[in-house]
């Protein structure tokens, strides 16, 4: 199948860009239990085809080397050894970043020969989930190198900062947009896909969905708007936040989103760490916040007299919406601002927190075997979010797309879209 050969190539060939300027020594790095090392990004997706198309379906395949399988496993438990902790993953100075290189190497040849020889959809399937699967970890990857130079003493830039440097305009002004609801389907729409179109398991079966009369935000919300919350001293105000919120803020300290810290020399007070350094805040006042917790789009939205648009509401707008936006393609690798007419950001920049538990669709099915690992097992304690951010691909996202994450996460590009 040359196609998914293209396919293939094109998406390895961004893991190595993404990681091309980091020594061997930045992957090394894991500064947070959620994150992990570039290197182990590296050898984990390529694990994958190894482990999920390779052994079962190119035949005298011979593995690059055995430890790899239970190395390199993430949390598939259904293929049996203990997998090492996560958190340990930055102690694993072996295999080197060469081996971990040549790893890959080793398995892109072995899958160009099974790609040139492929005649059934089986093994398509399980490769577009892959080379999916290697997209979330591309995303990963910078937004764990992101928290990993943040940790730093030195505060090391991942990129240049030109683009950074563009002139800016203010953002459109915050408005409102009515939908009427009613009966609605959300979900992929599988029964009209080829054989090269995608989607994970979660994001099906398509099923109708009844929606009141609801208002959504024609933006996400600005860095401007959210110093106004944290100016009316809400983070000390336990009025506006759910119990495990206010116990999460307080226990952690917070007072300002991730990556935000005092700058007497900024007029704001603030400066901010992005992937191309620091930057005054007055000079991003403009452009989406990104790096808040639920708890804390939650408490913004209450604070504001509104709410979180639920999923449904999200994708009955996104499916009226344009499939473009501020993606990893655009190169800016920081959330952009809004000047535009219509709902704008629906797609890119942050992704946007919504109300709505992270659980299966009705008549959910998980794929057999251990795929099925990949999302199902995660359905309990999450919360749904949307849309893509500024590291996301943008042969990517989609309106069905489901990320998820905990309530108190903040490591990822999170956002908010405020809804009525």
């Amino acid at each position: 199948m040359p196609e998914l050969d293209s396919k293939y190539k094109a998406v390895r060939s961004v893991t190595r860009s993404i990681a091309e300027c980091l020594s061997p020594e930045d992957q090394m790095v894991q500064s947070c239990p959620e994150a992990s090392p570039t290197k182990w990004h590296q050898a984990h997706t390529t694990w994958f085809f190894e482990t999920f198309v390779l052994r079962p379906f190119l035949p005298g395949y011979k593995a690059f080397q055995q430890e790899f399988h239970w190395l390199f496993n993430s949390y598939y438990t259904s293929l049996g050894r203990e997998i090492p902790e996560k958190k340990l993953r930055d102690c694993f100075s072996r295999p080197s970043l060469d081996e971990v290189l040549a790893y890959r190497q080793h398995v892109d040849q072995e899958m160009e020969r099974l790609l040139w020889g492929l005649v059934n959809d089986e093994p398509a399937r399980i490769i577009l989930l892959g080379l999916n699967h290697e997209q979330q970890h591309q995303e990963l990857a910078l937004t764990d190198i992101k928290h990993a130079f943040f940790s730093n003493p030195l505060h090391p830039s991942y990129a240049g900062s030109s683009r950074l440097e563009e002139k800016r305009s203010a953002a459109s002004k915050l408005t409102w947009h009515s939908f009427k609801g009613g009966l609605i389907e959300i979900g992929y729409p599988l029964e009209t896909a080829n054989h090269l179109d995608f989607c994970f398991d979660n994001e099906t079966p398509r099923h109708k969905v009844y929606l009141e009369a609801f208002q959504i935000a024609n933006r996400a919300v600005t860095c401007r708007e959210y110093l106004e919350f944290m100016s009316d001293e809400v983070y000390t105000r336990p009025e506006y936040w759910l119990s495990e919120g206010w116990e999460t803020v307080t226990k952690a300290g917070w007072q300002a989103p991730l990556y935000w810290e005092r700058d007497c020399n900024d007029e704001t007070g603030w400066r901010v760490f992005t992937l191309r350094g620091w930057h005054g805040l007055s000079t991003l006042l403009d452009t989406p916040l990104c790096h808040i917790s639920f708890f804390e789009a939650d408490a913004f939205a209450r604070w504001r007299g509104c709410r979180l648009p639920t999923e449904a509401e999200w994708e009955c707008v996104a499916n009226q919406a344009p499939l473009h936006g501020n993606l990893l393609d655009s190169d800016r690798l920081h959330p952009a601002t809004a000047n535009g007419t219509g709902v704008e950001q629906l797609f890119g920049d942050c992704w946007e927190w919504t109300a709505s538990a992270y659980t299966g669709y009705p008549g959910y099915k998980p794929l057999p075997g251990a795929p099925g690992e990949y999302n199902a097992k995660f359905m309990c304690g999450q919360m749904v979010l949307r849309g893509g951010s500024c590291v996301t691909a943008a042969s990517h996202v989609r309106a069905t797309y489901r990320n998820f994450f905990p309530p108190p996460t903040r490591w990822q590009f999170t956002g908010i879209r405020l809804a009525t």
